[in-house]
């Protein structure tokens, strides 16, 4: 096998196992790794490269929150402190119950909708202080 197909079948592999475990673990990694015949750090390059693996344990819903120019432009960064003020937690964290964590994100492609938020695999876009009281009531 030539490594452009490792590589993809690489990403197909580590995103089942994340859709069904949440995240990927070091166990999990080190099993795709043999099964696809590459090394763990090659994998581990793989699954770090792309902000959509994860690496370590997350919520049931991960929040993506758009930190690209557009939004910022957009008060994104306002929108961003409601959602950390009305979640409890900052970047790279989990709310308590293990609801929601929270990452940015370089870009949702959705610049004319700024600022935008995605949570689990739902869109919200042009953000208010409202909205996200709403999406988080």
């Amino acid at each position: 096998t030539h490594l452009p197909d490792r590589k993809s079948a690489a990403i197909d592999a580590l995103k089942i196992v994340q859709r069904h475990r949440g995240w990927i673990s070091d166990e999990s990694l080190s099993a795709i790794a043999r099964l696809l015949g590459v090394s763990n750090a090659e994998l581990d390059g793989i699954a770090t490269f792309y902000n959509l693996i994860y690496r370590q344990p997350v919520g049931e819903q991960v929040v993506l929150f758009c930190d690209s120019v557009s939004c910022w432009i957009m008060d994104g960064d306002k929108m961003c402190a409601a959602v950390k003020a009305r979640l409890n937690i900052d970047y790279g964290e989990t709310t308590a119950d293990n609801k929601y964590t929270l990452l940015p994100v370089t870009c949702l492609g959705a610049c004319d909708h700024a600022p935008v938020m995605m949570v689990g695999d739902t869109l919200h876009s042009d953000l208010t202080t409202d909205k996200v009281d709403e999406v988080f009531k």
